[in-house]
């Protein structure tokens, strides 16, 4: 597998579009890194990239699942796709959302590892069996359902299947990781 871009990031906004290089550039200035690269290559197709940046936030930053539990399942979904793009930038935002180093170790070892709540085991399972499976078993969702209303029930199945496609889109782009600004 080839390490180089297969579609560079954009470098200036003929390339990506006045809002994708504004957009990129800001996000860059939050995240404390060049312009994102995911960003910067998506933006290269200006309306689906702005099509999807609005699904994709609806998921994440303003769904109606904790932050701290949607970086739980985004980091597990990055481990298991082997995706160290989305592991990385995902690792950054998690910690605002209160996962520390133990956690993060805790996602790589899975929903088995010591220290779960009973919510977080759940989801995890829950992620690894949507990763194995492409469904969730009976007694899974009914784990799930113990914990989540009906629109958490839809919004975390949307979750994991975003980044999942997230992932594939990242690998196969062959996106390269963020640069932390000096």
């Amino acid at each position: 597998m080839s390490a180089a871009p297969r579609i560079p990031p954009g470098t200036r906004p003929r390339d990506v579009g006045v809002f994708g290089w504004a957009f990129g550039h800001v996000a860059g200035r939050v995240a404390n890194t060049n312009p994102p690269n995911l960003f910067m290559t998506l933006a290269r197709h200006p309306k689906l990239f702005r099509g999807w940046l609005r699904f994709a936030g609806r998921l994440m930053p303003r769904g109606t699942l904790p932050r701290r539990d949607t970086e739980l399942v985004i980091l597990r979904v990055a481990h298991l796709r082997s995706c160290s793009y989305e592991f990385e930038h995902h690792k950054r935002l998690g910690a605002r959302a209160g996962l520390d180093a133990a956690d993060v170790e805790r996602i790589m070892q899975g929903p088995g590892a010591d220290g779960w709540s009973p919510v977080e085991r759940a989801l995890l399972e829950a992620v690894d069996e949507l990763h194995a499976e492409r469904d969730l078993a009976d007694p899974t969702w009914d784990t799930l359902r113990e914990h989540l209303d009906e629109r958490g029930l839809i919004e975390f199945v949307m979750l994991v299947g975003h980044y999942q496609m997230l992932a594939t889109a990242l690998r196969t782009l062959r996106v390269q990781p963020d640069r932390a600004r000096a």
